[in-house]
């Protein structure tokens, strides 16, 4: 799958703030991707690195226009306007971020997205609260006392779903590794964030 061309969709169909979300979203995977794959707890069937990657990518891109109200049901319609496609393995991975559909969640592709989505969202909210508006100045426990203290900052984020990540049958990570995780991730991409 030629990334560019994913990239240069979602760019064109959405709206930039959901635009950074999804560069952030996919930086997350990815480097969830690889702390389990470093740490040999990827199970055998788990998907690729780059379906991570692009399910993360491209799981807002029809959250935009007369699309918004299905998403994300629509992202096949969609992308087909870009004559792009995706595999059903990564069409399920995206379907996994939207806790009102009825999900299984059986690879940690499918965990993680559920769990990041919402999670780059605060970690760019404390970033805009710091004199530099860098990600590169956040600090984890920053974010995890934003996350656990003060439930009126950032309020649209989805907790409930974030602390998922600490389930054993999901990611079994404490929530501090997972904000780790993510922030280092996303800050890899700062530039590409404008923070």
């Amino acid at each position: 799958m030629d990334r560019q061309k994913y990239y240069h969709a979602i760019k064109a169909n959405l709206e930039d703030n959901i635009f950074r979300h999804s560069l952030a979203l996919e930086a997350c995977m990815l480097g969830l991707y690889d702390y389990f794959k470093d740490n040999n707890l990827l199970a055998d069937s788990e998907p690729t690195r780059e379906e991570w990657g692009m399910a993360g990518l491209i799981h807002d891109i029809d959250f935009a226009g007369d699309t918004k109200e299905q998403h994300p049901l629509k992202t096949g319609e969609v992308l087909a306007k870009f004559n792009l496609e995706i595999t059903p393995t990564i069409q399920s991975i995206i379907l996994a971020h939207d806790g009102r559909q009825n999900n299984v969640y059986d690879n940690q592709a499918k965990w993680a997205i559920f769990c990041a989505d919402s999670l780059t969202g605060l970690i760019m909210a404390v970033a805009y609260v710091y004199p530099d508006r860098k990600l590169a100045s956040v600090k984890v426990s920053s974010v995890v006392k934003r996350f656990l203290k003060e439930p009126k900052f950032a309020a649209g984020t989805r907790r409930d779903e974030v602390a998922k990540c600490s389930d054993p049958s999901g990611l079994n990570l404490s929530l501090e590794k997972f904000v780790e995780i993510c922030l280092m991730s996303m800050q890899k991409i700062a530039l590409e964030l404008g923070l």
